[in-house]
């Protein structure tokens, strides 16, 4: 399944990066893979591990603001795998080019 969440602190003092690459330090130790955007992360994995991850990743931010808004987006298709990079290949194909990927 692939899972795009977001994590966003509430009500507290600053921004929020030092906030979201603690939530990231969860996300990238948990071993799964995952693309990190703007906006979003999205992580590839059988439920339990992926929300456990999301779950680990709300608490933690919980732990450092007085308020967090989670999202979560799943798409759960049974017996799929890959799906991180496959949706993206699946559209290029249909253009006949690779797409720009985020820039670094």
């Amino acid at each position: 399944m692939l899972a795009s969440f977001s994590v966003v602190p509430m009500d507290g003092p600053g921004g929020v990066s030092k906030l979201i690459a603690e939530a990231l330090k969860i996300v990238d130790a948990s071993g799964l893979p995952y693309e990190l955007g703007p906006m979003h992360t999205t992580i590839e994995g059988g439920l339990d591990e992926v929300m456990d991850v999301i779950l680990r990743c709300h608490r933690r931010v919980l732990e450092l603001a007085p308020r967090v808004l989670t999202s979560i987006t799943i798409d759960d298709r049974r017996g799929a795998t890959g799906r991180l990079q496959g949706k993206v290949h699946a559209v290029e194909q249909i253009l006949g080019k690779p797409l720009r990927p985020m820039q670094k």
